[in-house]
């Protein structure tokens, strides 16, 4: 861990990452990518120490209320945030200024800032979002070897739905040949249902491969599927996107379970995603 100077803490989009890098070793992270340009090792975790200073200011200045997103690039419950508590901070000068907040995770540990979620969804909007991947356990404790179980991560779902915080499931990467099964993504879904999550986000079965998250990943492959990388060096080349051939059927069925059970999917999740509520609550006030 090493920390630096950030010039400015939000994007163009109001999303935001305090640290750089991730320990939770998820063997297909893309944010491993070379044209992220993290000039340091990845697991050697960049903390931007004025990023709490950076947002508030930032907050302060802005004439317009919206939804803040946070955890697009690196998990903010990395193993760091434990003892920094700079996710918790942020989300604390979010409640103060009186914005939404959109996160994203795959980690319990999110459970410990339960009530300023639950604060700032009273005074606006806060929505939890979990990224899940594998049903069986066995198996994401492969893909996803120091981060919480899938299981897990939908008891927070259902702890997140019994405070009445949406959430909503990012259903990706599948990966083509271990985890592109229909009983796979059955699990999922049926752990969605029962979480009664707002939408899911699936951008197709299969992932993304570029340099930097390429070579992680086949070298895990060799580890935990020998001969495995050879098929996919067969089949899809230098491709950067990496099609499941089972994507069709089951896109079919996520769309299908999706709209049967009432849940929004992708470009409606985004556009729920970035709706900041901000004539609803404030009539709640008076």
């Amino acid at each position: 861990m090493h920390f630096s100077k950030a010039k400015g803490i939000l994007s163009a989009r109001n999303s935001m990452n305090i640290y750089r890098g991730c320990t939770h070793g998820c063997i297909y992270c893309d944010s491993r990518s070379k044209c992220y340009q993290i000039n340091h090792e990845f697991e050697d975790i960049e903390v931007k120490e004025n990023a709490i200073e950076l947002l508030e200011a930032t907050l302060i200045r802005k004439r317009k209320k919206c939804m803040i997103g946070t955890g697009s690039m690196t998990d903010p419950y990395i193993h760091h945030e434990k003892t920094l508590q700079m996710t918790k901070k942020s989300l604390e000068v979010i409640l103060k200024y009186g914005f939404g907040v959109c996160i994203l995770t795959k980690s319990s540990m999110i459970l410990r800032d339960l009530n300023i979620l639950k604060k700032i969804n009273k005074k606006t909007k806060a929505v939890v979002q979990m990224t899940l991947t594998t049903y069986d356990e066995k198996l994401c404790k492969i893909l996803e070897p120091k981060v919480a179980t899938t299981k897990e991560r939908f008891e927070v779902l259902e702890i997140m739905r019994d405070n009445k915080i949406p959430t909503v499931v990012w259903l990706d990467p599948i990966l083509p040949f271990i985890n592109d099964s229909f009983e796979n993504i059955k699990g999922i879904m049926d752990y969605c249902i029962k979480a009664e999550v707002k939408g899911i986000v699936c951008f197709g079965i299969g992932l993304t491969l570029r340099e930097g998250n390429r070579e992680y990943f086949y070298e895990k492959l060799d580890i935990h599927f020998p001969g495995l990388k050879e098929k996919y060096v067969n089949t899809y080349g230098e491709s950067y996107v990496i099609s499941s051939p089972n994507n069709d059927v089951l896109m079919k069925y996520i769309r299908k379970t999706s709209k049967e059970n009432n849940i929004l999917l992708d470009e409606a999740v985004f556009k729920y995603l970035s709706e900041f509520p901000e004539t609803h609550k404030q009539m709640k006030l008076f």
